[in-house]
């Protein structure tokens, strides 16, 4: 059954889509001027297209998961959302608020930036992801507010499910996560602390379980296995992943002042990890195997599967092979860390949500399925993007090493300019491999306007009639 208040989600979906392709031209902008710093020079500093880049990472990604919200629990709930109006208040309101923080950065110099908006007041700016202004800041949690009234009436009016539970706790846990980033302290051992709980606790603690909850759902939509299955497999996924991520932070604490426990803490819950991805695929192939239902919608089960095989490269692989403290030591601070970063995010987090997208958006344009033209572009934006990715990957994580055996780990180690030149054919790579990686995001932009597909009635009721 498809409710009216659905439809909400759909502005959020096509936003993000629009935001992503800045964040990807951005970070290809930010690349180039990694090899030529003076490229774009006094028009677009390295460090202004690097923060908008990552900022708008962020931001596509939340207005993607509440998208998803507004889609899965209505659905999950058994009822209409609660306030529709609402849901499109805070979705223009979160936009043009993020298209202005984002505009600010690429016009302004962040000291302007800083002024303008009154961080003397308050001083929050200044920290990776975090560089977002005061009043954004503010607008950030009254949007996230708004947006957890409305789907915690939505849950508390109507069935309670696993999925629907868990997506909406999670999203909570969002916004909770997101408060200090107000805390800015001048001990710069405190400061870590609070970043890290934003951050790791985000993207290694808290957001692990949206994948968890949205791959339940999709499970569950596209083959016709049981309820109770799905949500077994979500109960030992979350546990693992709560437990090992929040943990496993301590991995940030090794070399920041904090005490020496950390270094085992950090060490043995990061190693663990990657359990969580690996139940993830486990969950995922098997639950297709098993499958009841035979669903027209291949692209959406695709990027499913390839979600959890990426995740458990870029998060769980990677993330082991730097996460030890004495692997650390030498690996801190190069490219193997943003290896691991761009191939997580984009495994864990990017392909989920085009998951996401891939099923809801033929439901919310009234069929159950894009047509078979359709989905063959989509699926070729699928392999292009993940093959991209695993070189732009391979590339960061060769130059990694390059850095570590010529300036980390040798009694004579080299320049810090002269590795970098010897390093400059990986970025080189990492470029090409991006201009790849738009071009996979367009081929997949590309299938949403292929005419045709499936007709949701008339499947709606053919699996009516096999069950």
């Amino acid at each position: 059954m498809q409710f009216k208040s659905q439809a909400v989600a759909k502005p959020y979906f096509i936003a993000a889509l629009g935001l992503f392709i800045g964040q990807i031209i951005l970070g290809l902008l930010a690349g180039f001027e990694y090899i030529n710093g003076t490229a774009l020079f006094p028009y677009l500093h390295f460090n202004m297209a690097r923060m908008s880049h990552t900022n708008l990472l962020v931001v596509w990604l939340l207005m993607s998961f509440m998208g998803a919200a507004y889609f899965v629990v209505p659905d999950e709930a058994q009822t209409e959302l609660y306030s529709p109006k609402l849901a499109l208040a805070t979705f223009w309101i979160f936009l043009i608020a993020g298209a202005l923080t984002i505009l600010g950065y690429l016009t302004m110099s962040y000291s302007h930036l800083a002024a303008a908006t009154y961080n003397a007041l308050w001083p929050t700016m200044g920290r990776g992801y975090l560089e977002q202004p005061l009043p954004t800041k503010i607008g950030i949690v009254l949007v996230m507010l708004a947006f957890l009234f409305n789907l915690t009436m939505t849950i508390i009016r109507g069935r309670k499910t696993t999925i629907g539970v868990l997506l909406v706790a999670s999203m909570w846990g969002v916004a909770l996560l997101y408060l200090p980033a107000f805390y800015f302290p001048v001990d710069t051992v405190k400061d870590s602390y609070s970043w890290w709980w934003i951050v790791h606790g985000w993207v290694e603690g808290d957001w692990e379980l949206v994948p968890a909850s949205l791959v339940g759902y999709i499970m569950l939509k596209t083959t016709g296995v049981d309820r109770e299955v799905v949500d077994k497999w979500i109960y030992i996924i979350g546990a693992m992943a709560f437990m090992s991520g929040f943990l496993g932070i301590g991995h940030h604490y090794y070399y920041i002042g904090a005490p020496a426990y950390w270094l085992w803490i950090g060490s043995i819950f990061s190693a663990l990890e990657p359990v969580p991805f690996l139940l993830l695929i486990v969950f995922a192939f098997t639950t297709i195997r098993n499958r009841r239902r035979d669903h027209p919608n291949k692209a959406a089960l695709l990027w499913v599967q390839g979600e959890t095989i990426m995740a458990f490269l870029g998060a769980g692989v990677l993330g082991f092979i730097i996460t030890l403290a004495p692997v650390q030591y030498y690996a801190h601070g190069t490219n193997l860390t943003a290896a691991h970063g761009h191939l997580a995010f984009f495994g864990a987090y990017v392909m989920i949500s085009l998951a996401t997208i891939s099923y809801a958006m033929p439901i919310l344009r009234g069929r159950e399925a894009n047509s078979i033209a359709a989905q063959r572009w989509e699926m070729t934006g699928f392999w292009v993007m993940c093959v991209s990715m695993l070189v732009i990957a391979s590339a960061l994580a060769a130059a990694g090493l390059v850095t570590i055996f010529l300036q980390r780990y040798t009694a004579n180690p080299l320049p810090f300019m002269e590795v970098q030149q010897k390093e400059a054919v990986f970025f080189w790579i990492r470029e090409i491999a991006g201009l790849g990686f738009f071009t996979g995001l367009l081929i997949y932009l590309r299938s949403f306007f292929v005419k045709g597909g499936y007709n949701y009635a008339a499947y709606a009721q053919q699996a009516m009639s096999t069950r």
